[in-house]
């Protein structure tokens, strides 16, 4: 929304959920981390800034099932196999592309979100450590620390999410120009 707000050409690529896209915003609805993977990779080209504001789960079953699995038809164990890390083929690919990531932490925050900034060639990552009051995904807000290439960190106050977006745009526009 503040992306559209500020007049960009929005594409949001998004898995299911209960929220819409906003009025001027392309959405691509995927199902799953591969459907994903396969149109983050087709925008990408076209995009000069990716905001990667949410992950696809890192693993996936390894068979998957058009029908609900009887409790007693079930195996003891699911195999699981790891989903391609969207965000790291972005960096690997970067070009004179702007990547933004997020990282949702509760422990070494800093630390651990510092540290997938180098790996997967950010050039900004804002990290939510969801053991702070009022951050995380059922809040309306947020507090987090926004840790650019330097390795400048900024610890914002909390605030409302919409607030938080702007002030991520005011950054990222300097990284543009």
């Amino acid at each position: 929304r503040a992306l559209e707000e500020r007049g960009a050409d929005v594409t949001l690529v998004s898995g299911p959920t209960h929220f819409s896209a906003p009025p001027g915003v392309k959405r691509i609805a995927v199902t799953s981390g591969e459907e994903m993977y396969n149109a983050v990779m087709e925008s990408y080209e076209n995009c000069r800034l990716v905001i990667k504001a949410g992950a696809v789960s890192d693993f996936r079953p390894e068979q998957s099932v058009p029908e609900k699995v009887k409790k007693e038809k079930a195996p003891d164990v699911i195999n699981l196999v790891r989903n391609r890390d969207i965000l790291m083929e972005l960096g690997r690919q970067k070009g004179n592309h702007v990547l933004i990531g997020f990282a949702a932490e509760t422990e070494s925050a800093v630390e651990n979100a510092h540290d997938k900034l180098v790996r997967k060639n950010l050039d900004l990552i804002i990290v939510n450590n969801l053991r702070e009051p009022g951050a995380g995904f059922a809040v309306t807000t947020n507090k987090v620390v926004v840790i650019d290439r330097g390795g400048n960190i900024d610890e914002l106050p909390l605030m409302e999410k919409q607030q938080l977006a702007h002030l991520i745009l005011d950054r990222t526009l300097k990284l543009l120009s």
